[in-house]
Formats: structure tokens, C-alpha cells, sequence
């Protein structure tokens, strides 16, 4: 066996599915294995492996053992004279095994080897290359020496930023999303450390291969698209802490005692540093509206309240200290929260669901009031003027927000070019039309058309005509190779590239090299929404704390009394839903495709009329997917209602 591929997966499937496409292809002719690991995952991975990839050797985790275990076990089962660590979210083109182990065989002295690898934009990943993360290089790249003065040898070393993208060299530290290693290098130098869960051993195993003889590489005669991160989100507190600490381990295990006690402070220091800009970070792009919303709110509404009391009531000063320091604020954050479980706190902005949000947030505030004992009722009326307020005040905020064409809150008209053979083309624009995606322009472009030069022109000429935002890159039709080019070359603004494998609900795509990889939400996914998933356990937490309010009544017309209490149980930790797919036998290999959620007590069939066969099922779950509204929920609830204890 010349060649083992080895992919570790966790909750990725589309992703594997797409890098599985690119490696059967670039395999093609190739004495090669391929292995893929999964840590468990809950997203239909495996279903997929098995009906797709059935030539893969799969070995199944029951739980998330870590990279460098999972590789570990694929490496001491497989037979290649290379083994090629190789990350799931990435793409790799058709002649970059070939090239990759002809250089190998012709340079022995090489242990390892790396490639160029670029994001889903077609932007250089700097991460092809790094040196040795000594407490020097460490300091510069945390203190932002490296990023002033990328082309000093002192500063730039981190991701030896003065050597040119686009020559061979020889390098420190290779990237884990794509090492082919020499497994002669790999059986002197030992397996992967397994102290590193994630993160750090792909520094470890490229420093025991150069102490062990050999050379890494740095080869970007062939390239990798990598969506960067899909498993782990990289603004988050969580990696950054996981991160530093790896290299803290590195540190620890390589350096001299002295050398890794001030390794040890400057990782310290850089997990305080950017964990406290993750945090600020994250809690601002989420506070910075409602906070926005609530001084606007306040404000006009405490005017609103000054001028209300003068004119009804002749004096400024009939509305206590109490309710404008305790009482209105209570009601903003009331109107605030209603919005938030309206979605009107989602992005892209819809106006409509913040005036359900004010309505929903009157109406409690209107309930709460009756309530109240008279010393803390002021004016029925003045909630309603302030309603009014509210309504006004908001929108009129984000109507100026879409005017400036501040992200997230301008109308973002799809313009779309699907470049693809006529019947893979159409297949995607089915795709489109099946979820409801709005298409403001939509072209379409033969792949076949003219030599490269001439092609990639003409498509860079319709792009600029037409105003495109979207270019769709049809996998079956054209080679990962000429997708890479075209990434390169197509430029215009906030041009986005997204890759539609064959035979697959996904689209992928990734905007920035600064966000992971993202899934093009083209196969049924609006249940698993953001809002969705937060209607859908609110939906779950209120109606099991009213049915257990209930349950001594209601669980005389349960058909299995006993069962009810323990899904009650069930559902309010979070482990069932009060409703989720319907299964059958032959159905249940194709719910893998649907989106992952809870397991549920009843069903959509139970909304139905009579029985169903598996087709029919099947149908019913694709739509209950797609369409998926908390009303919905509620009337399978209705109909199966003597089924709760099943």
C-alpha cells in the first residue's frame, strides 16, 4: 500500500462528504486506503459514510476521544508507506497525492510534507507554514510584532511570513489539516502525543520528526481548500483556552525547565489576553443592540412619562422614583425579552417580528399589572403610549441600520452564478427553489467553455455584468483543481464561493478567513435555525412544566400512565423533545440527511389521519424539517395527546 488517507470526524458530515468526493478523486489510480475515525458523532455522520463512501475503512468511537487518538488508532491499523493526516473540512485537487509522494520518493531525506492551502475565498492560509513556537517567536505573535513586520526574519517567524508562498522550503511546524508523513519518519519519531486532545500535536509530531533526522516541507506545488475550524469555533473563550494550553504542554514537554517556565507566563498571559477579547468580543456583537434599544427606550419613554404626568395629572413629578427607577425599567426589559423570543433579535432583521415582540411584551406587562397591588399601578394608558413608542423607536433603529448598510441588518438580494453542466446546474437551482432561497439574479455558466485564461475571463466578465454576490461551483462537472483557479482569479466585491458536491442536500462555502467554514443552509435545515432551536425547547420547557401542574389528572387518559412521567423527565433535561421524527425500517437510513434533532415522544405521523407506509413517513419528516413552525408542534401535541407516556 503506497498511500493511507486518515480523516478524524466529529459532526461534520457535510464537510467529510465533500472531502471524501475530493480524495476518491484524487485517489484515482492510486494504490490507496482511506480511514476515517469518528468521534461519536450525532449528525448522521456515519449513515452517510456507509451509503456513500462504503469503500472506507470506518472506525467508530463511542465517545470523542481527541485528534491525536483518533489518528493514532487509524495509524497503527494502516499499511500505507505514506500516511497522510488530512482534516475533514477540506478539499484536496486531483493530483496532489501524485505530486505530493513523487517529491517524497524523490527526496528521502523528507520526512513530512505540508501543501498550500487556502480558505473558501481562494485566500492564502499563513498556517501552511510556521517555525518552532519558542518563547521568542511566541512572544512576537501574541504581541503583534509578527503582523507589523511580516518580512523580518526577527519578527514574521511564526508563520515564516518572508519566505514566499509559492516556493518549496523547508519548514518547523506543518498544519494537521494536511501532513503526509513518511511512516519510516513516523515509526522512529512515535505516534502522536495523545496529552493533546486538539490543538498542538501537529507542532509535537513535526518537532520529533526534525529531532529524529529528517525534514518537514513546506510544498504549495499543489493545493487544499480549508474551511478552517467547522468543529471549533475560533472567537470562542473555549479555544482559545484549549489552544494555549496545548502549546503550554508543548512547551513543557520540548523546552529546557527555564525556557518552558517563561513559555508557561507568556501562555498565561496570552489565554487572559485573548480570552478577555473573545468575551468582549462576543458579548458585545450580542449586547450592543438591546443595549442600544433599551437607553433609546428609556429615555423617550421617561420624557414620554414627564409630559403625561404635566398634562393629566398637572405635575411633573406624579410619577414616583419607584417607577422610574424600578418599574419602567422592568417594562423595557419585558418588551425586550418578548422580542428576543420573537426572533426579532435574528439576523437578517425582520421588522415584523419586532412589532410581534413589542405586542407579545404589552400583553404580559398588561397581565403583570393587573396583578400588582395599587401602590405599584401607575397608568394602564401609559403603557400603551408606550408601546407606541417602542414600535416607533425600534423600527426607526433599524431602519437606519439597513440605510448605513450596517451588516447583518441591510436586505441581502442573492444574485447567483451556478457554473456546472446543464443537468448538475438545474439540480442545484432545485435545490434553491425546494428551501424558499430568494433569487434575485440567477445565471449559468458551461464549465466547458474555451481554455483557462478565456474561461476564467468570461466568468469574471458575467460576475461584473450582472452584479454578481454568489458563485456555485458545481463539483460533479468540473475538477477541484480549476475551482482553485477560479477562487484565485474571480475577484469583486464581497464575492462569495460556495461548492455543491454531487448527489448532496449542501452547499459549501466559507466568506472570510477569519469565520469557519459555514454550511450553505440548501439542504432542509430550518429547523435547526437558531430561532427554531430556541422556540422549539421553550416550546418543550413550558408544556412539561404545565403538564406536570396537571399530570395527576391527565395521566388517567394516558394510554401508559407511568410512561409520562418518565418523558416528562426526559424532555425537561433536554434529552427528549415532545416531538421529533417519525422512524420507520426502510426510512431510517435516509432521516441521516435530514437535520439532527432530539429524539421525540410523538411524531408527525400522529397529526396524520391514518396510518402511513414508509414512503409517506419519509415525506411527512422532510417537510416537518423544512417548514417547521412551534404551531406545528402543538398540533402533533394536540392529536397525540393520549400518547405522551409512549
Amino acid at each position: 500500500m503506497k498511500l493511507s488517507v486518515i480523516i478524524v470526524n466529529y459532526n461534520v458530515k457535510h464537510f467529510l462528504e465533500q472531502c471524501l468526493y475530493s480524495v476518491r478523486k484524487a485517489a484515482k489510480g492510486m494504490d490507496v486506503e482511506v480511514w476515517v475515525v469518528d468521534n461519536n458523532s450525532v449528525d448522521g455522520s456515519i449513515e452517510m459514510l456507509k451509503e456513500k463512501f462504503p469503500e472506507v475503512k470506518l472506525i467508530e468511537n463511542k465517545k470523542n476521544a481527541g485528534f491525536s487518538v483518533a489518528n493514532n488508532q487509524a495509524i497503527k491499523q494502516s499499511t500505507g508507506e505514506y500516511v497522510l493526516l488530512l482534516n475533514p473540512d477540506t478539499i484536496v485537487e486531483e493530483e496532489t497525492f501524485t505530486k505530493t509522494i513523487a517529491f517524497m520518493d524523490e527526496h528521502p531525506e523528507a520526512g513530512a510534507l505540508g501543501v498550500k492551502m487556502i480558505d473558501g475565498t481562494g485566500h492564502f492560509l499563513p498556517e501552511s507554514k510556521r517555525a518552532l513556537p519558542t518563547p521568542e517567536v511566541a512572544f512576537y505573535k501574541i504581541f503583534g510584532l509578527a503582523f507589523l513586520f511580516p518580512k523580518s526574519k526577527k519578527f514574521g517567524k511564526y508563520h515564516l511570513t518572508y519566505l514566499s508562498q509559492d516556493e518549496v522550503n523547508k519548514v518547523d511546524v506543518l498544519a494537521g489539516a494536511f501532513m503526509l508523513i513518511r511512516k519510516a519518519a513516523l515509526d522512529k519519531a512515535g505516534l502522536l502525543d495523545e496529552t493533546f486532545f486538539m490543538y498542538g500535536e501537529d507542532i509535537d509530531i513535526s518537532y520529533r520528526i526534525t529531532q529524529a533526522g529528517y525534514n518537514n516541507y513546506y510544498f504549495p506545488l499543489t493545493r487544499i481548500i480549508h474551511y478552517k475550524g467547522e468543529s471549533t469555533k475560533k472567537s470562542s473563550v473555549n479555544y482559545v483556552i484549549v489552544f494555549y494550553n496545548a502549546m503550554r504542554i508543548f512547551a513543557q514537554k520540548h523546552f529546557a525547565h527555564k525556557n518552558a517556565r517563561l513559555f508557561s507566563f507568556l501562555m498565561n498571559m496570552a489565554i487572559f489576553f485573548r480570552a478577555s477579547i473573545a468575551i468582549l468580543h462576543r458579548f458585545a456583537n450580542k449586547m450592543i443592540l438591546p443595549f442600544i434599544d433599551f437607553v433609546t427606550i428609556y429615555a423617550g419613554y421617561y420624557f414620554i412619562s414627564l409630559f403625561y404626568a404635566d398634562v393629566k395629572f398637572s405635575s411633573q413629578e406624579y410619577f414616583s422614583r419607584i417607577f422610574l427607577l424600578l418599574i419602567l425599567p422592568c417594562y423595557i426589559l419585558m418588551w425586550l425579552f418578548s422580542i428576543l423570543f420573537s426572533g426579532g433579535y435574528d439576523k437578517p432583521i425582520k421588522q415584523w417580528k419586532i412589532i410581534r415582540g413589542i405586542l407579545w411584551g404589552t400583553g404580559f406587562i398588561l397581565i403583570m399589572y393587573a396583578l400588582l397591588p395599587d401602590a405599584f399601578r401607575f397608568s394602564r394608558a401609559l403603557i400603551l403610549i408606550g408601546t407606541v413608542w417602542v414600535v416607533l423607536a425600534l423600527t426607526t433603529i433599524r431602519a437606519l441600520l439597513m440605510v448605513f448598510k450596517v451588516k447583518g441588518f441591510a436586505s441581502y438580494n442573492r444574485r447567483l452564478l451556478i457554473i456546472g453542466e446543464e443537468e448538475e446546474s438545474k439540480r442545484v437551482h432545485g435545490l434553491l427553489e425546494k428551501t424558499g432561497v430568494k433569487i434575485e439574479e440567477l445565471r449559468y455558466l458551461s464549465p466547458e467553455e474555451g481554455q483557462n485564461g478565456e474561461r476564467f475571463n468570461k466568468w469574471s466578465e458575467t460576475v461584473k455584468i450582472y452584479n454578481i454576490n454568489e458563485v456555485i461551483f458545481c463539483a460533479k462537472s468540473m475538477p477541484s483543481q480549476t475551482i482553485m483557479d477560479a477562487m484565485s482569479t474571480i475577484s469583486a466585491p464581497e464575492l462569495e464561493f460556495k461548492i455543491a458536491p454531487p448527489e448532496s442536500w449542501a452547499i459549501i462555502g466559507s466568506n472570510s478567513i477569519h469565520t469557519s467554514g459555514e454550511l450553505y443552509m440548501i439542504d432542509v435545515h430550518a429547523i435547526n435555525t437558531t430561532p427554531n432551536i430556541r422556540n422549539k425547547r421553550l416550546f418543550d420547557v413550558i408544556l412539561s412544566l404545565l403538564l406536570l401542574a396537571v399530570s395527576p389528572i391527565i395521566c388517567w387518559i394516558q394510554k401508559k400512565p407511568v410512561g409520562l412521567f418518565g418523558n416528562l423527565f426526559w424532555v425537561i433535561i433536554g434529552e427528549k423533545s415532545w416531538v421529533g421524527y417519525a422512524s420507520a425500517n426502510e426510512t431510517q437510513k435516509s432521516t441521516h440527511l435530514l437535520p439532527s434533532i432530539k429524539k421525540g415522544v410523538l411524531s408527525p405521523v400522529d397529526a396524520l389521519p391514518t396510518s402511513s407506509d414508509n414512503s409517506t413517513i419519509h415525506d411527512v419528516n422532510t417537510i416537518y424539517a423544512r417548514d417547521y413552525k412551534v404551531a406545528t408542534d402543538i398540533r402533533i401535541f394536540w392529536r397525540g395527546f393520549r400518547n405522551l407516556g409512549r
